[in-house]
């Protein structure tokens, strides 16, 4: 079984709600970069939270597909490194945030602190 079906097989078993964070329905420009990939997706989030973000798209990302993004909060733009760990056919995709570049996370944490009414 190679990685992507080992990947798929995981979290077909795992769909119940395993979210850290709580997650805010907004919608907030992203671009995905997935890697192997020199064409990026300009789309927009349906929800978001500290830990990831869900996208609308017609073709959906495979689980396990790594990617890089950019989100724009308040016009600020913040780089993370995420992974594709839902997958609905026709309709999009959960990522999951990895890393964060630069001070992304405190960046997103305040966006979210003032979604949330902290």
């Amino acid at each position: 079984m190679n990685l992507q079906d080992q990947s798929q097989s995981f979290y077909a078993g795992h769909e119940k709600d395993r979210r850290l964070h709580p997650r805010c329905t907004v919608n907030v420009q992203i671009e995905i970069r997935p890697d192997g990939s020199g064409v990026p997706l300009r789309l927009e989030t349906t929800d978001l939270s500290r830990g990831g973000c869900y996208v609308q798209v017609m073709l959906p990302l495979p689980i396990g597909k790594r990617l890089g993004a950019t989100l724009w909060l308040d016009d600020e733009p913040i780089v993370v490194r995420g992974l594709v760990v839902t997958r609905h056919p026709s309709f999009g995709n959960g990522i999951m945030f990895m890393d964060f570049e630069g001070d992304g996370e405190q960046v997103l944490h305040r966006y979210m602190n003032k979604l949330i009414g902290r």
